[in-house]
Formats: C-alpha cells, sequence, structure tokens
C-alpha cells in the first residue's frame, strides 16, 4: 500500500519513511500540506499519514481541504503533543485514527492497517455504523454519558463535574467501557463512538 507521509519535520519524514519502507510500503513524502493539496487530483489511492502542527496550514485544515476538494483517502492523524482534543476534532472530520508522536512501529502499522480496511471496504459504511450501534448498546448508561464526554474532547475532570460523580468514577467508567467495547485505546473507542453517530 501507498503511504503520503506529510510532516515539515525533516527527520520523521525520514525516520517514519524508513520505518515504513522496510514494512513493505511504498512512500511518498511531503514537506507541507500546501505540497500534498497540490497534487491532490492525482493523488494515487493510498492512506494519507498527516501532522498536525505544522506552518502554512495544520492538519486539520489541510484534512478539510482534502475534504473540500473530494478527496476520500483515509487519514491518520499524527501529533507530537498528546493534544486529545484536538485529535477529536481530527477524528469528527473523518480522520481514521491518530497516533502520538514519537510512535512505537506496532502503532503506526496497527493505524494503517486499519486505513487499508477502510480503503478496501469504503462502500460498506452503512454496516458499520450498524455493527458499532451494536457494540454500543452493551454500555451501561452512565458509561454511556462518559463516552459521550469523552467524545467531546472533555478530560475526565470536566465529565466528572458535568455528571456530578468523582473523576475516579469517571475512570472506572471509563475503564469498563473500553473493556466492553474490546478496545486498547481511546481512538479505538472514538472511532466506535463515531461509526455509531454520537458526536
Amino acid at each position: 500500500m501507498l503511504v503520503h507521509l506529510v510532516d515539515d519535520d525533516e527527520a520523521i519524514r525520514r525516520s517514519a519513511g524508513f520505518m515504513l519502507k522496510t514494512s513493505g510500503f511504498k512512500v511518498l513524502a511531503y514537506e507541507s500540506g500546501v505540497e500534498l493539496l497540490k497534487n491532490v487530483r492525482a493523488l494515487e489511492p493510498g492512506a494519507i499519514l498527516l501532522d498536525i502542527r505544522m506552518p502554512q496550514m495544520d492538519g486539520l485544515e489541510v484534512q478539510r481541504a482534502l475534504q473540500e476538494q473530494g478527496c476520500r483517502l483515509p487519514v491518520v492523524i499524527m501529533t507530537g503533543h498528546g493534544d486529545v482534543t484536538v485529535a477529536v476534532q481530527a477524528m469528527k472530520a473523518g480522520a481514521i485514527d491518530f497516533i502520538e508522536k514519537p510512535f512505537e512501529k506496532q502503532t503506526l502499522l496497527s493505524a494503517l492497517s486499519n486505513a487499508s480496511e477502510r480503503l478496501s471496504d469504503a462502500q460498506e459504511g452503512g454496516n458499520r455504523a450498524e455493527q458499532a450501534r451494536v457494540r454500543l448498546n452493551v454500555l451501561t448508561a452512565r458509561e454511556r454519558d462518559v463516552l459521550e464526554g469523552l467524545v467531546k474532547g472533555l478530560p475526565n475532570k470536566t465529565i466528572a463535574y458535568d455528571l456530578g460523580i468523582s473523576p475516579r468514577t469517571v475512570e472506572i467508567h471509563r475503564a469498563n467501557l473500553m473493556d466492553k467495547l474490546e478496545v486498547r485505546s481511546l481512538s479505538e473507542a472514538l472511532r466506535i463512538a463515531f461509526a455509531a453517530g454520537l458526536g
């Protein structure tokens, strides 16, 4: 599979590019979102690995521009700042995953595996929404409230305040809902929530 790697940091382009090539991916690197968008009409099918913090246009603006120009390639967002709020915005806008830099090789490959599935089953969107709704049915009302807070990008303390419970209780509900949804990361839980139409 081809990966369009967009990052203004040459060291990241080199290291991620090397990691991808040695894992069997074909890589085209761009030093800015502007450079990627110049060729948007002629982009070969593949995944877009997009950094959030870049000069000229940030990753969210690039993502918006891609959609406005009708580009439906799956986008994986890279963030170096553990910025969950921005990552949530990116996923609401259609990104399929976000990974935090510096990332492990396995994290990157897992995100690109999701992108590959999305490329091959783009036509099954309705199916995916239905499956996601079924998965959310196992949650209690309170776990669902906590998930809805996470979908809004709220920190545990704010969710706790809004629901009138302690931050510790929010953590317990959050751990339980991740168990029930059989996910290991917040981005996986958010993907299911967005697919089901939450947020």
